[in-house]
């Protein structure tokens, strides 16, 4: 049996595979910012806090994503010491960042004007919302696990293969929604600017699931002998 040595763990102080993780988290709070603000917007609740406020705190989060990415970059070592392909390593790094870009136009979108959502599009949305949230969610165990596999920390190959499935599975999900949803909001009676600016924010919402999709590819990549 064939394992891959830590060299990176020996040689370095921080491993760049970890700095992806501390960039990942940026994800799961622009999230937890995007299904605030979209339970607000749908409910037209009052008490909800100031689109204004939101835009600074997913630009925040997004500025803080786009420090981690570049530090990781600028203290990357040689590459025959990375314990993955550094193409790879790039790639995935790029369509981790890609997630955050979308989930902050996304966000901009919305507060862009005030849209009054027929209520016969609202669950679909908020289920879309869902689904999407289910994908970037599951990237975060696929990402440690393959960081585990790589470093030697754990020899669970198939249930790391079984991780990058589930971001998948959720993604086909997400694709199917929206596909439906958008369908229906282009035939709708809206008016054509509340019809465009929605279409956007849920194709918004479709690349994010896309792009973490994206992602799971390049770590089945990242542990293929």
């Amino acid at each position: 049996m064939h394992f891959r040595l830590p060299f990176l763990g020996l040689i370095a102080n921080k491993d760049p595979m970890e700095g992806l993780v501390q960039h990942y988290n940026k994800i799961a709070e622009c999230i937890h910012i995007i299904n605030d603000s979209v339970e607000c917007y749908v409910a037209g609740n009052d008490t909800c806090r100031e689109f204004k406020e939101l835009i600074e705190q997913i630009d925040k989060v997004e500025s803080q994503a786009d420090k981690i990415k570049r530090s990781i970059r600028n203290h990357l070592p040689h590459s025959l010491f990375m314990a993955v392909d550094k193409t790879l390593f790039f790639n995935y790094t790029r369509s981790q960042d890609n997630v955050l870009d979308n989930a902050q136009e996304a966000l901009h979108w919305l507060a862009m004007r005030k849209v009054a959502i027929p209520v016969e599009y609202q669950k679909d949305l908020i289920l879309l919302l869902s689904e999407v949230n289910d994908t970037t969610t599951s990237l975060g165990p696929a990402l440690k696990a393959t960081i585990a596999l790589n470093d030697g920390k754990s020899i669970d190959r198939e249930g790391t293969k079984n991780k990058f499935r589930k971001v998948r599975k959720h993604y086909a999900k997400a694709v199917e929604l929206r596909k439906e949803l958008t369908n229906r909001i282009y035939n709708s009676d809206m008016d054509f600017k509340d019809i465009y600016q929605l279409m956007h924010f849920v194709d918004c919402l479709n690349e994010m699931a896309h792009q973490a999709e994206g992602c799971a590819d390049i770590l089945r990549a990242m542990i293929s002998r």
